[in-house]
């Protein structure tokens, strides 16, 4: 059976939660909802403002994890004060999953390139999870979506350092490390998590404001795309694989070539067939527009 991803050109905090509820998988018991923090100076992050009914609708908490390079959310101390500045904390309950160690460790089995993924030691205190993604480009994945929230966005600092390194976190920044090898550290790492909650788990990708630059990128270039849309599914692959072909059916938008460079240069669709072959999730899938 294919995987069904559900679609809308309407982009609004009002039709977010109008797919959940459409979706029919109610996330009960404590449920963590992974965001994007938004790195100090980025101007294409998606506000607290934008995610606020669905997050209050689920009564789920705000989560995110350090980041592995040097900025404004690097360390517990700056990146609780950056989540204050953006506004997440005022809006929300929010968990820095990885404020304080040990980290958790997550067995990653018959993985590609990872042997273990290292998380916020704090994710272990959640039933359910709905992952909340900004679909853009990437640096080094050359795009991110729910499969990079899951794998990098819960990681702690170390964790990102160790998928970086493709499990060596001593090389987290070396030009030695393989960009595939990192992609598939990716899937490997996102595997653990989508194990961790099984059908426990939703995600959301919003494609707007696509800049080729991640959400972590402190000087970003302004958005290239015009804004195509929401997506909502219970399969990680599926929901990364219908915002790439969205991408490559938008033939009449001028910055299409910019970003598609983006994601090409870094073989960004790897992380999706990594993916695949760790039983993730499927590229076969049904695309349904509810508008």
């Amino acid at each position: 059976m294919k995987s069904k991803v559900y679609f809308s050109e309407i982009i609004s905090p009002e039709r977010v939660l109008e797919m959940y509820k459409g979706l029919g998988r109610e996330l009960t018991g404590k449920v963590a909802v992974k965001i994007h923090s938004g790195e100090e100076g980025n101007q294409n992050f998606l506000r607290p403002e934008f995610w606020k009914p669905v997050i209050d609708y689920v009564g789920g908490t705000a989560v995110e994890c350090n980041t592995a390079y040097d900025g404004s959310r690097n360390t517990t101390e700056r990146h609780l004060e950056t989540i204050k500045h953006h506004g997440w904390s005022a809006a929300f309950d929010f968990d820095l999953l990885d404020a304080e160690g040990p980290d958790m460790e997550l067995e990653v089995n018959n993985g590609a390139v990872l042997k273990k993924n290292y998380v916020g030691k704090n994710l272990a205190k959640y039933d359910s999870m709905l992952v909340l993604s900004h679909f853009k480009g990437h640096p080094m994945g050359g795009y991110g979506g729910a499969l990079k929230q899951i794998s990098i966005g819960t990681a702690s600092s170390f964790g990102k350092a160790n998928i970086h390194g493709a499990g060596e976190p001593e090389k987290v920044w070396s030009p030695e490390v393989d960009n595939d090898k990192f992609l598939e550290a990716m899937a490997d790492a996102a595997m653990t998590v989508a194990d961790m909650f099984g059908d426990k788990i939703v995600y959301v990708n919003v494609m707007c404001n696509m800049s080729v630059d991640c959400d972590c990128c402190a000087v970003a270039e302004d958005p290239c795309m015009k804004d195509i849309g929401i997506l909502i599914s219970t399969d990680p692959v599926a929901i990364d694989k219908a915002c790439l072909d969205l991408v490559y059916a938008a033939t009449d938008d001028p910055g299409q070539a910019h970003l598609i460079e983006r994601i090409e240069s870094r073989n960004g669709a790897h992380t999706v067939e990594a993916a695949v072959k760790l039983g993730i999730g499927s590229t076969d899938y049904e695309l349904i527009n509810i508008d």
